[in-house]
């Protein structure tokens, strides 16, 4: 309901008050204008023409300001788009009183004074009257900041908009404009002095209709689904959505306006937040060593942010690269000052490294997070130094991590360990079955393996790769329209990592719950729209297929089944066993002194990982190192 001195007036029936407002205009801008041409002494006859037209053009205003949309807009917002509309209107009805006063040709004529009078008057009046009711009910609502800020909507109705219309009416920054929301029984009514103007899927019409760029979600309690449907009604018509970080402090009284957020990627995944067995992992990490390989990448940081949490004695962090080490003891430094990080760099191929760390600090549990990830690259010209970090790397870190007694031992893997058609997923597959031989001949040590596919901004991925091509205006490069992976956030990954690390008593697989895969067209395109561009500006390049990369990754091996665990997003696979003798034969084939051509590892890995399928494989000539692999190794 809209409130006007003491009526109430329903929404629907705003248009018709101003409609008749208008028509009010028209007449006493028709009479004015006499009076003022005639100096208030307007002879009969004159008044007499006059009125025979005025009677035959009102009608033809009404239609001609209805057909204009003067009356699709709310007062309450009247802008400079409504102006031009108004003047539109009135410049046409003033031609038509023109000609209409041609066609009568009343005796005496319509002075032209008067024709030239009435359209500027009406001009004045119609417009004149909407800003000054705008004016007026700024003032009202804002205290005076009359229409600073930026236009914005809210989304939702309920206890959480409330606390937002709160604060939004004291910004200088934005100017609520009314809001949307689902409930039918809401409609027309107002919330904090705004009214409530449809559904939520009415957004475009109100986005034309306010001028509005920009919403802000206020839809906490809604299904995750939903947001996700609200997020991409946002996208596809060009609304910049903003959210809170957490809508829990509202009620706390605290400014949050600061600290809202455009939507991500993320948001648009619609994941459910993760709730992990807080007692269960913190009873393994709290005060405890706690050692991360790989503790600079994308997925060994996260692990040390969220290890932090628990409160370790100490946290030792292992990183061949420098400065990645460096930008993780930055940041402790800054934000977990209280616990003490030892900042090792050094390879997980060195064993000569690996036995002095250990024997010095002595750790209960090892992430092992460090590996080669990235597909094309290691397919071509890498692929043994693949073998060699992401499976070499493997045993030595995990047979280091059994002589020293290390309790837990947690292998990082990834979904392209599955079925694998490149050398990276099938030197991960090795990697984990180099867990699972050592489980049987080191049961001191439980080895757990835990598998997922990407994460959303991890480096390397694809995601930083789009927003760097949309930065430079394009072009945005997928290699297939029907590619699809399965993603997650960094930070929901290494939750259920340190979950799943509690969970095992040795030789378990983990595999996370991905949700459902994700076109990577639709990502690229999704993206582009939260920069505020369009395909148009920004054009998609389909690249093809790169060497050893699917269409689709998939989480469980044909031969492999799952049963469930006391967490609803982690499973475990029921792989094929792997007997402690195995990782013997291995080894020399590991350990050779040579550098092995990609080719001669795409064919020895074939022997190794039965699963394993490369897209790419010559066939080269016999060797005589192929005597290592006999049928006899095969798992």
């Amino acid at each position: 309901m809209k409130t006007l001195g003491n009526f109430r007036l329903s929404s629907t029936a705003l248009p018709v008050v101003a409609f008749l407002f208008d028509l009010c205009a028209v007449t006493s801008a028709w009479a004015i204008s006499y009076w003022l041409r005639f100096e208030g002494n307007v002879p009969p006859d004159f008044l007499s023409t006059g009125i025979l037209v005025y009677v035959l053009g009102l009608p033809l205003h009404g239609v001609i300001f209805w057909v204009f949309g003067l009356y699709r807009g709310l007062w309450l917002f009247a802008s400079l788009p409504d102006l031009i509309r108004i003047v539109k209107a009135v410049g046409v009805s003033a031609l038509v009183i023109i000609a209409l006063a041609v066609l009568l040709h009343p005796v005496p004529p319509v002075p032209r004074s008067i024709l030239i009078l009435h359209p500027m008057l009406l001009l004045c009046i119609m417009g004149g009257a909407r800003f000054a009711y705008r004016a007026i009910k700024e003032f009202n609502r804002y205290g005076g900041l009359m229409a600073q800020g930026k236009p914005i909507l809210v989304l939702g109705a309920g206890r959480a908009a409330a606390a937002l219309v709160r604060e939004l009416a004291r910004s200088p920054e934005w100017r609520l404009v009314g809001l949307l929301d689902d409930d039918e029984s809401k409609r027309g009514r107002s919330l904090g002095g705004y009214t409530i103007l449809g559904p939520i899927a009415d957004l475009p019409l109100w986005k034309e209709k306010l001028h509005v760029d920009h919403v802000l979600v206020a839809l906490p309690s809604a299904p995750l689904e939903t947001q996700k449907q609200v997020f991409q009604l946002c996208i596809d018509h060009g609304v910049q959505a903003l959210v809170l970080p957490a809508l829990t402090s509202l009620d706390e009284g605290k400014p949050f306006l600061s600290r809202i957020r455009s939507i991500n990627l993320e948001d648009l995944l619609g994941r459910d937040p993760v709730s992990i067995d807080t007692p269960h992992v913190e009873a393994i990490l709290k005060s405890q060593v706690v050692l991360v390989t790989g503790a600079g990448g994308s997925i060994g940081s996260e692990l040390c942010r969220q290890i932090a949490h628990f409160k370790p004695k100490r946290l030792i962090a292992v990183e061949q690269s420098e400065f990645a080490l460096y930008r993780l003891t930055e940041e402790f430094r800054e934000y977990h000052a209280d616990i003490e990080l030892i900042s090792l760099a050094g390879d997980v191929k060195d064993t000569l490294f690996l036995d002095h760390v250990l024997a010095r600090y002595s750790p209960s549990i090892l992430f092992h997070a460090a590996a080669y990830k990235h597909v094309p690259l290691m397919e071509e010209a890498n692929a043994w130094q693949a073998v060699r970090n992401n499976v070499v790397g493997t045993m030595r870190t995990a047979e280091a991590a059994a002589r020293h007694r290390v309790s837990r031992f947690v292998l990082v893997s990834t979904d392209k360990a599955v079925n694998p058609t490149n050398v990276m997923g099938a030197t991960k597959r090795l990697a984990e079955m180099v867990c699972q031989s050592l489980q049987q001949s080191s049961p001191r040590t439980a080895f757990e393996t835990v598998r997922f596919g990407n994460v959303l901004g991890s480096d390397g991925s694809v995601i930083p790769k789009f927003q760097e091509q949309i930065a430079k205006g394009g072009p945005v490069t997928v290699t297939h329209p029907d590619i699809t992976r399965y993603f997650m956030t960094i930070p929901e990954a290494a939750q259920l990592v340190l979950q799943a690390s509690c969970m095992g008593s040795g030789g378990e697989i983990y595999l996370l719950d991905m949700g459902k895969p994700v076109r990577i067209a639709d990502l690229a395109r999704d993206l582009i729209r939260l920069h505020g561009f369009t395909e148009d500006q920004v054009k998609i390049v389909f690249t093809g297929l790169r060497p050893g990369e699917k269409l689709y990754e998939e989480l469980l091996a044909d031969a492999e089944t799952t049963r469930p665990t006391p967490h609803p997003k982690l499973r475990i696979a029921k792989a094929r066993e792997v007997p402690a003798t195995w990782l013997d034969s291995l080894q020399p084939w590991l350990l050779q002194e040579r550098m092995l051509s990609d080719d001669e590892v795409r064919t020895d890995l074939c022997s190794w990982v039965s699963e394993y399928t490369p897209a790419i494989l010559a066939k080269p000539a016999r060797r005589q190192t192929d005597r290592i692999v006999t049928a006899t190794e095969k798992i």
